[in-house]
């Protein structure tokens, strides 16, 4: 009797550990320190000048303005999940993709959202600039089998943050 209540006992704390380790999640996206090279990060200041547009350079060469900071003190990470309106647009101010409402995973999306969204909190907005080695590079981006973003794409994003969760 008692090596059948030891042995319902060990097989206990063990279904118990299992149980706590698979619910202990981690964040799958790796931390990445990517800059835009110095050429890219001129050409983009070069044309925020030359149309009169006042942007924060962040260290990674993107650029920058906060039109709201937002609410909160909450710290968001690469596997928080956000809600977002966005609009993407070319410097030649043409839309390429739009959306309201939109669910995403922050370490999911291209390298200038995820150093620039989390400059902000729920409820703020940011306009950023994004050079090509931070937006989709080189190659031409063509989701749905046409070129929908031309390689080395400059890219215009305004996102206001609704909601977001702080990850794990």
């Amino acid at each position: 009797m008692l090596k059948n209540l030891f042995f319902l006992l060990c097989i206990t704390i063990v279904a118990v550990s299992c149980l706590k380790s698979n619910n202990q999640r981690t964040c799958a996206y790796p931390v990445v320190t990517k800059s835009a090279p110095q050429e890219e990060q001129d050409s983009l200041k070069a044309w925020l000048d030359s149309s009169h547009i006042s942007a924060v350079k962040h260290p990674s060469g993107l650029y920058y303005q906060i039109v709201n900071t937002g609410t909160g003190s909450d710290t968001m990470t690469l596997c928080s999940e956000i809600l977002i309106n966005y609009t993407g647009q070319f410097k030649s101010g043409q839309v390429f993709d739009q959306g309201e409402n939109v669910y995403l995973v922050l370490g999911g999306l291209i390298e200038g959202w995820k150093r620039g969204i989390p400059l902000i909190k729920k409820g703020g907005e940011i306009k950023l600039y994004v050079p090509p080695s931070l937006g989709y590079g080189n190659e031409d981006y063509n989701p749905n089998g046409s070129v929908g973003i031309p390689g080395k794409s400059t890219l215009i994003f305004t996102v206001k943050l609704l909601d977001y969760t702080t990850g794990y």
